[in-house]
């Protein structure tokens, strides 16, 4: 017999147009009481729907995640009442059992009985700069998309500049994409085109720039570069929004901006997506479950079938895999040598999971003490960590290839 955790609750089974509510109550004899009611999901629909539960009694509410759906919801009823975003996967009714009624009853059931998991729901200032951050990176992979359609039209007009350019947004390769666009043919005054270091390119970019370029190619690059910079200038207004919105966290950022492979712009995501605090997470175990940066469990039978990592909180998770990448090309870093350590026994991009969870760590730990600073513990950590097992790896290296090994310790 499960102890009852809520006497007066209700389960909201929310869609587009409708909200449907399972009212459940307790009198003082302990008599109890479902009530069930459907309402529209516009504000005044809404307000009317917490009136309601108010002169039920009841104090709290569940409903699942379901899309935005739950946005109008949640701002409406949280002034009131305490409202629980459950996640839809634990919450799954029997198949063949599923009405609108019968899912309210159900969310309802298990919110009495203390079975759901609340999430968490940030507060208004973190969601805005969240809509920023997200919208931000849909946009910038948007033109990603845009600039990989030049270089395909390139190729179409048998045009190799991203073959001998890095990269074709530069200066010099807009300018010479600007002069083929205005019919210019000529791939000597082309190439003449490039800039600073670039110039030592000439031959091959002479070479690279000569094609076929038909009316149709020019057409195209005009439309794509112009969708390019319209990108452009809307990415920068976002980051302009964006550091008026993390001002007051300037110094957060920055001392997030120090750990190794953590840039900015990945700085300004942790904060909207965590936030400045960690007090909902108990541990940095229960943030690294929350990011979905740590192994899945699937073990039956005593055997561990699955260690795939959930998929869940898909942008904090690309961020700290874009991290631990940069992070795995810097020199002498501990994360880099963590990164080049598991490489070679898990694969790069288990690797890569592996350090973003290092940094999410490291962020938890900022997070939770405003006095700390990130210090990296260095390239050769793990040599010294294991200075023994590296001593008896070398020496049994070079006694295999023939040489007679005697161990000197340097003075000093």
């Amino acid at each position: 017999m499960l102890d009852v955790m809520f006497r007066q609750c209700a389960g909201l089974d929310v869609h587009k147009k409708s909200v449907t509510v399972c009212a459940v109550t307790e009198d003082e004899a302990g008599k109890v009481r479902r009530t069930i009611k459907t309402f529209g999901t516009t504000t005044q629909a809404l307000r009317e729907m917490a009136a309601w539960l108010g002169e039920l009694g009841v104090t709290h509410v569940a409903m699942e995640s379901t899309g935005v759906y739950w946005k109008p919801v949640y701002n409406i009823l949280h002034e009131s009442l305490e409202v629980w975003v459950v996640n839809a996967q634990h919450i799954k009714q029997v198949p063949g059992r599923k009405t609108d009624v019968k899912d309210a009853e159900w969310i309802a059931t298990l919110m009495r009985l203390g079975l759901l998991n609340n999430s968490f729901i940030p507060d208004e200032a973190q969601r805005d700069l969240r809509d920023l951050t997200r919208y931000r990176m849909k946009l910038t992979n948007e033109r990603s998309a845009a600039v990989n359609r030049v270089e395909k039209v390139l190729e179409d007009a048998n045009i190799k500049l991203s073959s001998v350019v890095s990269d074709i947004q530069g200066v010099s390769a807009r300018q010479m994409l600007e002069a083929i666009i205005a019919q210019k043919d000529d791939s000597q005054e082309l190439a003449e085109l490039a800039k600073g270091r670039l110039r030592n390119k000439i031959p091959a970019l002479v070479e690279a720039l000569t094609g076929q370029v038909r009316a149709h190619h020019r057409f195209m690059l005009r439309e794509l570069l112009e969708h390019v910079d319209g990108l452009n200038h809307r990415l920068q207004q976002l980051n302009g929004r964006i550091e008026y919105l993390t001002l007051p966290h300037a110094r957060l950022i920055e001392r997030l901006d120090a750990v190794t492979g953590v840039g900015k712009h990945t700085a300004q995501i942790i904060l909207a997506e965590v936030g400045a605090s960690v007090a909902q997470f108990p541990t940095f175990n229960h943030l690294a479950s929350w990011a979905c940066m740590c192994p899945g469990n699937h073990i039956s039978a005593n055997k561990r079938t699955s260690g795939k990592t959930r998929k869940g909180q898909k942008w904090l998770r690309t961020a700290l895999s874009e991290a631990a990448w940069a992070a795995s090309r810097t020199k002498d870093t501990y994360l880099s040598a963590q990164f080049h350590r598991l490489r070679t026994k898990r694969g790069a991009k288990r690797a890569a999971i592996a350090v973003g969870h290092s940094i999410l760590t490291i962020v938890y730990h900022l997070l939770k003490d405003p006095e700390a600073t990130f210090e990296d513990l260095g390239g050769d950590y793990f040599i010294k960590r294991s200075k023994g097992d590296q001593e008896r790896r070398a020496v049994k290296i070079l006694t295999t290839l023939g040489y007679d090994v005697k161990l000197t310790p340097v003075a000093g």
